[in-house]
């Protein structure tokens, strides 16, 4: 029996790529929150005055009878949550090394986040 010689081109990799799609996945969440920060710039600069009725268009706007307002806030506060959940899950893995308090902290930094768009969503879309 030949043994198998792990180098070379015939190599068992083993995590390859793994973190490539949440690379990916912040760069995208943080192009979102980029653009949807400069449109709520653009917002209150063009704001006639600073009262709650303006606050509360740039939450609440339409476009062709579709509450865009309502649905960008919405895809930037997902966002939000998905960026802080990949880097916060990083951090805990990285230097939290008891299991049972890294999956205490990872369970309840998904409860948070969960949480957080629910209220928001809850806050934003309510009549």
């Amino acid at each position: 029996m030949v043994p198998v010689e792990k180098i070379g081109p015939k190599r068992l990799v083993v995590g390859a790529h793994y973190g490539t799609s949440e690379f990916i996945i912040q760069r995208v969440t943080a192009i979102i929150l980029a653009v949807y920060t400069l449109v709520l710039l653009v917002g209150i600069l063009t704001m006639s005055g600073f009262t709650y009725a303006g606050w509360k268009n740039l939450f609440t706007f339409t476009c062709f009878f579709i509450p865009m307002g309502q649905i960008l806030a919405t895809l930037a506060m997902i966002s939000l949550a998905w960026h802080a959940w990949i880097g916060v899950r990083d951090i805990w893995m990285d230097y939290v090394k008891p299991v049972g308090l890294r999956l205490f902290l990872l369970v309840l930094t998904i409860l948070w986040l969960v949480g957080s768009v629910v209220y928001f969503v809850h806050i934003l879309w309510r009549n």
